[in-house]
């Protein structure tokens, strides 16, 4: 099963950028994985942001493979804890997915067509979270969720 990150931004512009390139490649140890950046729609965000999202829907439209699993993330998403999320990811992989496309929004978030239209919906915080910290977290979870199938010793269970 091949893992992609589809967000919309410049990784030149996020200071953690580092950290989801090391998480990314621990990541990419289990399951191949891929940072997909997306050029941000220029133009109307203060005026039209409405038009924005629906054209960056159209690039993510474009960036999906036949058969993988679609995620968007959104705050209203599905609240799983890190060994749900872990389990989630095997099932997927035990099922035979070919991959999971994770999506991103821009500043101004995923179209409602994109968030309706993925398999599943993910919430990473009840807060609302910049969109570079999110994806930082979600690479982060990722590997994560690769230690707790494996045992490692990097998610380590409440010792009280």
């Amino acid at each position: 099963m091949k893992i992609r990150v589809g967000w919309f931004g410049r990784p030149s512009a996020s200071p953690f950028e580092d950290q989801v390139k090391d998480y990314r490649q621990r990541v990419h140890r289990r399951w191949p994985a891929e940072d997909r950046v997306l050029k941000p729609v220029a133009g109307g965000r203060d005026s039209d942001p409405v038009r924005v999202l629906r054209r960056e829907a159209e690039i993510l439209e474009k960036m999906m493979d036949p058969g993988w699993r679609t995620v968007a993330l959104d705050e209203r998403g599905r609240v799983r804890t890190s060994e749900e999320f872990a389990r989630w990811m095997a099932g997927l992989e035990d099922r035979g997915a070919p991959g999971v496309t994770f999506v991103l929004g821009s500043d101004l978030g995923l179209h409602s067509s994109v968030v309706e239209g993925a398999d599943e919906t993910l919430s990473l915080s009840a807060m609302t979270l910049p969109h570079r910290l999110a994806r930082l977290v979600l690479w982060e979870q990722l590997f994560r969720a690769t230690q707790i199938l494996s045992g490692g010793a990097y998610h380590r269970i409440c010792v009280q």
